[in-house]
């Protein structure tokens, strides 16, 4: 029976590999000898990387919540405070600054994400290895040895726990747990893109106990926190072993994926689990997918959903600057693997919306919907104003970290994430979640962006300090006496969107009053040549990572291509200004946005090609964003490689940019795509309005349209045909063409489909 049921399973991998397709899987002729390079398997709340070390087969285990979450050292002192910092400014006295809030987070070790601890499996009389794949329709790893070993690993995509099986085994299968080193002599001062040496924590080192086939390990942190590892296995039958491990920490959050003891589970089996992971990963799967004729785009567009799916999940934590895949280097994290929340957690969720996978991105909300009383501490204690402020740079419940203040404490973080809540209500129309979370997050951050502007003599509302990440890092020139385009754009688009949502909820008086706010901002400031500026009289003058000017264009859409000729020569301008001053000071995920503009510019070459730049240049063998330019091609001047995955994401979100836009009131079927994409095709892509779209291009001609429509309501479609026929289910209400769009009213559940005559 067992048999059977194996061989079922094997059936499912084939069916799931098939449909997903096994040539975007990742193959190599030998395991990785370093961990940024390593095959990553996840479930959001656990992670491993498999790779070699020493010449030993090594699982660098990792789970997203273990954190050490000491206050940052000497950051809240009697100075913590806005109006302070503002007063120092206006002194231009900013060492003292610097002295209290930037260089305790470079200085101190914590708080910080930490590295749990590694499996270690002898393979040293197994030969060499003949190939390794990570077959990503069943997030499956598996290495093959010259001698017939074989291993077949996963996390499991249900429980807290990862699987191993090895068959044709010469021999007893040795195991090792290795725990980190908390009590190896400190090397080096604070590097917060390298890391810092664990011994600063001044952890006293856990306790590993070995049994008959089980090791735990056992490891004290700091205020009460504590983790474990278990490994159990069991041989089936002679060379064939297989294994479970897992962690758990202590004390438990309550939004965590299902614990399960670790011998449960063994006893259950591998097969038994395998197969809710394969039904698991086949949903996922299902949820969208495309073709392009670009191989090398297509490929990674599904190794970022397949890390999409390994980290974003509704219970688990949000996506961290490296999520559940830490460095395993003997080193605290870079930048801690903190929650950076003036780019790369909103980074990371992009692709979420358009790919459909709104269930995923629900974790990222949760998380703030969780910390809320906290935010509201931080935003009296260091503003001393009502509503909601969210801190730049984060630990794991939310607690203020410190660092470049302009941006790890801004007054508009929140209004940036305040847009992923609207995104969430607009691509999934979910009126439970407009009215129980997306309008009350919109309105208290609003409520606080009113508190902390003011009215000059004008009546223009204004900040009185304001700043643009990460412009002049951390020095006194990194604040500005005036608005900056992106805290302004953040600032309007808050009022804007919260003006939307209560008259959606027929909170009309809130409505105008929103709306008042909005309309007491200034313009944007702009060059003579309708290029977006970093601040008034202050242009975009030297490369620069942080594309922040061009918040308006995209993200936030204030500016939209085909709303009039002054957005369009707004947007053409400011990304071909750029363009001309060059990458030398860019990092990956700049690639990845630039993209993103360019196809909001309708530019389909201009968009491919800065991904590609992005796979090639910027990315580890196993897909990771390493943020330099490994090529060392000149795309940056930075060759570094520290880990961070917001520039996949983005990667991810600029192929779908490129395939359909809905932003502007409308949906745009492959709007930016390049000519050579003569063939091109996409399933289940989401819009705004609750649409799920399907469409096919075929030698340069959109030829078929789908649209489901989840919540009924009208949608307008730019119309892709010279002429076009269509079938219904029989649920639309009307279906009519002006000159530009096809306007299509529909019954909840209604689906349309439109070929071209």
């Amino acid at each position: 029976m067992k048999k059977i049921f194996l061989f079922f399973c094997l059936l499912l991998v084939f069916y799931f590999s098939t449909a997903q397709s096994k040539k975007h899987n990742l193959h190599f002729s030998t395991l990785a000898k370093q961990w940024d390079e390593a095959i990553p398997l996840g479930n959001g709340t656990l992670g491993a990387l498999i790779w070699e070390k020493n010449k030993l087969l090594r699982f660098s285990l990792d789970r997203a919540d273990v954190w050490d979450n000491r206050p940052m050292k000497g950051l809240h002192r009697e100075e913590f405070s806005y109006q302070w910092i503002y007063n120092q400014v206006q002194k231009k006295d900013y060492q003292p600054v610097q002295q209290n809030f930037d260089r305790p987070y470079d200085n101190e070790p914590a708080p910080t994400k930490i590295p749990v601890a590694a499996i270690e499996f002898n393979s040293t009389s197994w030969g060499n290895v003949k190939n390794v794949e990570l077959d990503l329709a069943s997030a499956t790893c598996k290495v093959n040895w010259t001698n017939g070993v074989k291993l077949t690993t996963i996390v499991d995509a249900n429980q807290a726990v990862g699987w191993f099986k090895f068959s044709n085994l010469p021999k007893a299968l040795g195991i090792e747990l290795m725990a980190p080193n908390y009590n190896g002599a400190v090397k080096n001062i604070a590097d917060p893109v390298g890391g810092d040496d664990l011994g600063r924590l001044q952890y006293e080192q856990g306790t590993i106990i070995k049994a008959d086939h089980k090791i735990v390990y056992q490891q004290k942190g700091w205020g009460g926190l504590a983790y474990e590892v278990t490994v159990v296995w069991k041989e089936n039958k002679t060379g064939e072993v297989e294994g479970v491990w897992t962690i758990k920490r202590t004390p438990a959050l309550k939004n965590q994926i299902e614990n399960v003891h670790p011998a449960l589970a063994l006893e259950k089996g591998f097969v038994n689990a395998y197969q809710k992971h394969l039904q698991w990963w086949d949903r996922f799967w299902n949820q969208s997918n495309l073709s392009i004729p670009d191989t090398l785009l297509e490929k990674q567009w599904y190794l970022e959903q397949y890390k999409f799916g390994s980290t974003a999940r509704k219970k688990a934590p949000p996506i961290s600057l490296q999520a559940i895949w830490t460095a395993d280097n003997g080193r605290i994290p870079p930048w801690k693997g903190d929650f950076h929340h003036d780019l790369n957690t909103q980074l990371s969720y992009w692709p979420a919306y358009s790919g459909n996978h709104l269930t995923e991105a629900m974790g990222y909300l949760d998380h703030f919907e969780e910390n809320k009383e906290n935010y509201k501490r931080y935003t009296k204690l260091f503003f001393q104003k009502e509503g909601i402020a969210i801190p730049g740079v984060t630990t794991l419940d939310g607690t203020e970290m410190g660092g470049w203040i302009q941006y790890s404490l801004s007054p508009t973080v929140a209004a940036w994430i305040a847009q992923h809540y609207y995104l969430q209500w607009r691509y999934s129309m979910d009126r439970n979640f407009l009215k129980e979370k997306a309008y009350p997050f919109i309105k208290e951050s609003a409520t606080f962006l009113e508190q902390i502007t003011v009215l000059d003599s004008s009546g223009v509302r204004k900040l009185l300090m304001s700043s643009s990440p990460e412009i002049n890092d951390n020095s006194l020139s990194a604040w500005f006496g005036q608005t900056t385009n992106y805290d302004l754009a953040l600032i309007k688009f808050n009022f804007k969107i919260a003006a939307a949502l209560a008259q959606e909820l027929n909170l009309h008086q809130e409505a105008t009053h929103w709306l008042k706010l909005m309309n007491q901002l200034p313009g944007f400031a702009l060059s003579a040549n309708s290029e977006m500026l970093i601040a008034p009289n202050y242009p975009y003058k030297e490369s620069h990572r942080h594309f922040s000017n061009t918040m308006a264009i995209h993200p936030l859409g204030l500016f939209q291509w085909d709303k009039s000729d002054q957005d369009k020569l707004v947007i053409r301008n400011s990304i071909h200004l750029l363009d001309s001053i060059g990458p030398l000071n860019w990092c990956g995920y700049s690639y990845a946005w630039l993209a993103n503009l360019k196809a909001r510019a309708k530019d389909g070459n201009g968009a491919a090609k800065a991904l590609t730049i992005f796979s090639n240049a910027f990315c580890s063998i196993n897909s990771f964003h390493l943020n330099g330019d490994q090529t060392k091609s000149g795309f940056s001047s930075f060759t570094y490689r520290p880990f961070t995955l917001e520039g996949n994401f983005a990667y991810a979100a600029g192929l779908q940019e490129m395939l359909i836009q809905s932003y502007q009131g409308f949906v745009e079927i492959m709007p930016a795509i390049p000519f050579a994409w003569q063939e091109a095709s996409f399933t289940n892509l989401r819009t705004e309005g609750a649409f799920i779209v399907s469409a096919k291009r075929s030698k340069g001609v959109i030829k078929k349209v789908k649209i489901v429509s989840e919540k009924g309501g009208l949608l307008k479609l730019k119309n892709p045909f010279n002429n076009y026929t269509y079938e219904t289910n029989n649920n639309v209400q009307l279906i009519s063409t002006d000159k530009q769009f096809i306007n299509i009213n529909f019954n909840p559940g209604a689906t349309i489909t439109l070929q071209a005559k």
